[in-house]
């Protein structure tokens, strides 16, 4: 890991109408538009969703860590994040964000380790920890027969 602190630098670009180009060095641009309900069309990235998505994408990423540095077995984690954007006075802003976390471990896997790197990944998430809104994880185990 490099020293900290580190700098991402993303640009966007648009004219009058239409998608905006969000782009960052050596990565695939992203077109994004203004979602259903601020009146866009729907079917392309929008601001709001990529929050979402890099809160989702960071639980992830940071209990694969976990899991690998405890050693943890595990088969599969999905998690869906709900952003809810409300109004506070003239501001609009991101008040809630509910994780729902599903993980899938063998059978015989130990469940009581695999909740706690589930809630140590909630709390040490980068994305999770600069949000303002407050935050509420679900965390749902399904042990699995694994075929030997």
């Amino acid at each position: 890991m490099h020293a900290f602190p580190h700098h991402y630098t993303v640009s966007a670009s648009a004219e009058p109408e239409g998608e905006v180009a969000v782009a960052s060095a050596g990565l695939e641009p992203l077109r994004s538009a203004p979602p259903v309900e601020f009146g866009g069309p729907g079917d392309r990235w929008s601001p709001e969703t990529l929050l979402c998505g890099a809160l989702a994408d960071c639980f992830v990423l940071t209990f694969r860590a976990i899991a690998r540095a405890t050693s943890l077995e595990w088969l599969s984690l999905d998690v869906e994040v709900v952003g809810t954007l409300d109004r506070e006075g003239r501001n609009s802003r991101f008040t809630r964000f509910d994780v729902q976390a599903r993980l899938r471990i063998a059978a015989e896997g130990d469940r009581e380790a695999a909740e706690r790197a589930l809630h140590k990944a909630e709390a040490g998430c980068l994305i999770s920890n600069s949000l303002s809104g407050q935050r509420h994880l679900t965390v749902m185990i399904e042990a699995i027969a694994v075929a030997a």
